[in-house]
């Protein structure tokens, strides 16, 4: 089985790490779908979402800064203001999706909006149309709101969950279920894969999904309290968090000896930048993946949609 043969693949995560499993499997056109985080409450998109009730836009625009192949659109969506503008600390791709919201029925229609104006086919959806805020709750009782001082604890919290109970966006639960592969993370494991699986049924469709789960690693560890402790022991507080153990196999770049889950190793090409996975690697362990999963990718898997 080879990833062009796959007839849907949709990858949850946020910001840099999803952005990059989405442009490299870009080849895929409208059969890749990205699920993107949206509680992000630091930088621009906190900025944005003090003043304003919305979702946090800033690694949806990160997705599409990395699909699109247009240099001059790339530097627009990422333009920050600096402090000689009453815009200051502002992103300018932020403003942008806001606006196209104000102007649409829906979050989604301003994405899709903005992805023809950039000519990018695969298809980006929120994790929820909700604004919606993380929450960590501590051992010691202490409850954390927001991503900001999620990421600031020390050691992984007893419990993540939203400050509210949000609806799905209705084309994420469908593509999930129609999915012949589903790929969580790289990126931050509190605060890029989790959100969107604490949405409303959104594990649960997950889980329901014919299609095998991979789990793909850092490839160093993240500035946070799941960057302290071991793979085994996140995926493990993954899946009480949940309620259930979505994951069929791990991608990582070092041998993981402590879990019983089939794994592939990740092959990076040398970079300047270590923590960023390189296309072709990424490509090749996904390609792997499915050989070992053969198993359990749905028949409909060999269909190609044209």
């Amino acid at each position: 089985m080879r990833l062009t043969e796959l007839r849907c693949v949709t990858a949850i995560g946020g910001g840099h790490g999803l952005g990059r499993v989405l442009s490299a499997l870009s080849f895929l056109n409208r059969r890749l779908i990205g699920i993107v985080a949206t509680t992000d409450d630091g930088g621009a998109s906190g900025l944005l979402r003090r003043n304003t009730e919305c979702i946090a836009w800033g690694d949806i625009r990160n997705c599409l800064s990395q699909l699109t192949t247009q240099p001059l659109a790339r530097e627009v969506l990422n333009y920050r203001f600096n402090e000689d503008h009453h815009l200051v600390g502002h992103n300018f791709g932020n403003l942008l999706l806001y606006t196209l919201e104000q102007l649409s029925a829906r979050p989604v229609d301003g994405i899709q909006l903005l992805s023809r104006l950039l000519n990018v086919d695969i298809r980006l959806l929120p994790m929820s149309e909700s604004p919606v805020d993380l929450v960590a709750s501590t051992k010691e009782g202490l409850h954390c709101f927001g991503e900001l001082h999620v990421d600031g604890l020390l050691h992984m919290p007893a419990s993540l969950h939203l400050s509210k109970s949000v609806p799905a966006t209705p084309e994420a639960l469908r593509h999930l279920r129609r999915s012949d592969l589903i790929i969580l993370g790289p990126g931050s494991l509190l605060t890029s894969v989790m959100p969107p699986l604490l949405v409303e049924e959104f594990a649960q469709t997950v889980a329901d999904s014919q299609a095998p789960v991979v789990f793909i690693d850092n490839l160093i560890p993240e500035q946070s309290p799941a960057g302290k402790v071991s793979l085994a022991e996140r995926l493990q507080w993954m899946a009480e968090q949940l309620g259930i153990d979505v994951v069929d196999l791990i991608i990582s770049s070092s041998p993981q000896p402590d879990i019983d889950k089939p794994w592939v190793q990740l092959h990076q090409q040398q970079s300047e930048e270590p923590h960023r996975h390189c296309a072709s690697g990424l490509c090749r362990a996904l390609e792997e993946s499915l050989t070992m999963l053969a198993h359990k990718l749905p028949k409909r898997a060999n269909i190609k949609q044209v």
